[in-house]
């Protein structure tokens, strides 16, 4: 196997980041029918890790943090044909060394990775909420 190169904050075009969360499977639960979205997805996160084989990505951590008490990780993505090697919990590494020693990271997992998160040692925390883009608040 091709060594994988990690790079933070790098360039990812919005094609590119689409076809990998399509290749992971998470493109069924983010906005990869609107490239202008994307964009901002990419834009806005302010640590993004990726892993590169050769020069296909494989893999992106995207993060919004304070880097000093907590980051969101809004989206962990691995390229099907990359899983089960150590890129994701490398990814999370990555992130976590950039967010500093006394940062937590928080995240909502997407259903099919319920069981992946408990086994590279996060722990489920019963008061997560959301308000959904178009729901009104206050109700």
């Amino acid at each position: 196997m091709t060594t994988i190169r990690y790079k933070y904050d790098a360039a990812v075009s919005v094609e590119s980041a689409i076809e990998l969360y399509n290749a992971s499977g998470l493109g069924e639960r983010r906005p990869v029918d609107s490239p202008e979205i994307f964009a901002d997805m990419l834009r806005h996160a302010n640590l993004t890790v990726t892993a590169w084989d050769g020069e296909l990505l494989v893999g992106i951590s995207r993060t919004l943090t304070d880097f000093s008490y907590v980051g969101y990780l809004s989206d962990l993505a691995v390229r099907r044909s990359h899983q089960k090697l150590g890129i994701g919990i490398e990814l999370i590494q990555k992130t976590r060394e950039k967010m500093g020693p006394r940062s937590m990271l928080v995240l909502l997992s997407a259903p099919q990775a319920v069981e992946y998160y408990p086994r590279i040692g996060f722990t489920q925390h019963p008061s997560a909420w959301v308000l959904r883009a178009g729901e009104r608040f206050p109700k």
